[in-house]
């Protein structure tokens, strides 16, 4: 509210109000949070968050020249249908970023994400020909290829030693000025739903930047916040945690909270506003607007399924949606235990009773849970690992939805990081990758002997897998995804040592991995824990575990 003072209309600017409530605090920094802040980015330069000048002037260039790029490929494509001249000069065409590089909080080698916006002229098919045919003849291009096909299609590359990922937005203009602003909703009208979730990753991260009272202060707090969710196994869209732009709008939010804060208390209070936030009520940068252009949008008072989202944080540019919709009851379980443990640290470390590196140690993942099941993939070459490990991670969240609704699992934590895994066979040519999910068994009276059945919980995950990798078309054969249940002191058999940190005095329990009929592993243990693993044909074994 502005001050009047007595006599004079002279009103003193009320501070931009940034946010859908009002500040929390406008307190200023003190002189100890400046240097709790210069000691956070001591603590945070070894780990490879900052990149170097050098490096940022070489993205720079980069664009530039991929930018020049597209300039001249449009101005082809016009002259090839024959526009009139005065507008082939101005036709324009531009690349813009989005993502972690836009934010301006990209980590060393970190790859770009990048939209190539055309005038109405050049169409989706232009891109993925005679661009795409313009990009196979730069000789600083490396590893290029298309994918059409995707929910947001788009042409992935390496340019001079830097990943970048183009989408294409179409715009219904008929040139494309240089200072032309995304955020416009008006240019939505009338686009392909593809142009639209392509020009979303822009709009998004324009907006967020837009929403922030301090953008030094948010790339800061936002560099430690993801360094620290990546150290804690919680960053990871597709497995149900938090992705990149999810993390950027709860510290956008907190920014918003404390406007005048600087990073030292931002990373506190970030802690400090999650660990008691009450889900699932949603996080929301700005009010959304109604646009009439009938986008499907995030509205749990229209639409029931939005109403069983557990930790709705809602992208503030139009169509509004909810970047959170993977997360489940174990992931958000997680998450809000790390934020408690987070804010316990951070208080800690702002009554200088610890040091910043204590937020960044690595939990050991390994030694946290009694009971772990290992999920397994192989396939014959590695090109078709990678499909094939791309398609099973994509769907580790429905088996942890599964195993969550097991009456007697209290959670399922999937750590985002895979690993390769032991050869089955020396002198089989076989690539294998492994993910591991640490479980926690809910208290009952007689434990001791309690034996959990898993194998319908498996079974029909395996099941998900094969068929969809079939119906894709994508499934070869010897292709084979198999789990199995294994105590803490057997992870070893499977894992290297560094990876498992505290080494702690082995067991001599054997692990034996033998491959069953077809696709299939069983594992013979020790007696109190026999577990064996169908095969996707044969539906006829069971799979149980005792809790020892």
């Amino acid at each position: 509210i502005p001050v009047t003072t007595q006599g004079s209309q002279q009103t003193q600017p009320p501070q931009k109000h940034y946010g859908i409530t009002s500040p929390i605090s406008l307190a200023a920094p003190k002189e100890t949070d400046c240097i709790l802040t210069q000691k956070l980015i001591e603590t945070l330069k070894p780990f490879g968050v900052f990149e170097e000048e050098e490096e940022l002037q070489r993205r720079i260039l980069i664009l530039g020249k991929l930018n020049n790029l597209v300039k001249e490929w449009i101005r082809e494509i016009s002259e090839s249908k024959n526009l009139p001249q005065s507008v082939i000069e101005n036709v324009g065409g531009k690349i813009f970023t989005f993502g972690s590089y836009r934010l301006g909080v990209h980590t060393k080698g970190a790859d770009i994400d990048a939209l190539c916006v055309a005038p109405r002229h050049v169409d989706r098919s232009d891109f993925f020909t005679s661009f795409y045919d313009k990009l196979k003849l730069q000789e600083e291009v490396k590893d290029l290829r298309a994918v059409e096909e995707a929910f947001v299609p788009v042409i992935k590359l390496c340019f001079d030693g830097i990943e970048i990922d183009i989408l294409f937005a179409r715009l219904a203009l008929q040139t494309i000025p240089e200072d032309l602003d995304l955020r416009d909703d008006s240019l939505l009208k009338n686009l392909d739903i593809r142009c639209i979730r392509s020009l979303n990753g822009c709009r998004v991260t324009d907006e967020i930047l837009h929403l922030v009272p301090n953008i030094d202060n948010f790339r800061l707090t936002l560099r430690a916040i993801k360094l620290w969710a990546k150290r804690h196994n919680i960053y990871s869209n597709i497995l149900g945690f938090l992705g990149g732009v999810s993390w950027a709008m709860l510290v956008a939010r907190t920014c918003q909270l404390y406007p005048n804060a600087i990073a030292s208390t931002l990373v506190h209070k970030f802690f400090l506003v999650f660990s008691k936030w009450e889900w699932p009520n949603p996080v929301l940068l700005k009010q959304p607007e109604e646009c009439n252009l009938n986008l499907p949008v995030w509205d749990p008072r229209v639409n029931p399924s939005d109403r069983y989202h557990l930790m709705p944080i809602i992208t503030p540019a139009y169509p509004q949606q909810n970047s959170t919709y993977n997360v489940s009851v174990s992931t958000r379980m997680v998450m809000v235990e790390e934020f408690k443990q987070g804010l316990a640290i951070t208080d800690e470390i702002l009554l200088s009773k610890a040091e910043w590196s204590k937020l960044f140690e690595a939990p050991n993942f390994f030694q946290k849970y009694k009971h772990y099941i290992v999920l397994l993939a192989s396939a014959p070459t590695e090109k078709q690992r990678l499909e094939w490990v791309g398609l099973v991670e994509s769907k580790i969240r429905i088996l942890v939805g599964s195993l969550e609704k097991n009456e007697f699992i209290t959670l399922a934590h999937v750590n985002p990081q895979s690993f390769p895994a032991p050869k089955e066979n020396p002198d089989k040519e076989e690539f294998r990758t492994m993910w591991v999910i640490g479980l926690v068994f809910k208290k009952t009276e007689n434990s001791e002997n309690l034996s959990v059945d898993l194998t319908y919980d498996i079974q029909s995950f395996t099941d998900t897998v094969y068929r969809q990798a079939i119906n894709s078309k994508m499934f070869e054969v010897d292709m084979k995804i198999a789990a199995m249940h294994v105590k803490r002191k057997q992870l070893h058999q499977l894992l290297p040592n560094h990876v498992l940190q505290k080494k702690k005095k082995h067991s001599t329990e054997g692990v034996k991995l033998t491959a069953l009929n077809d696709s299939s592993l069983d594992l013979s243990m020790d007696s109190d824990n026999s577990m064996s693993v169908p095969s996707p044909t044969s539906a006829t074994k069971t799979s149980h575990l005792r809790l020892a």
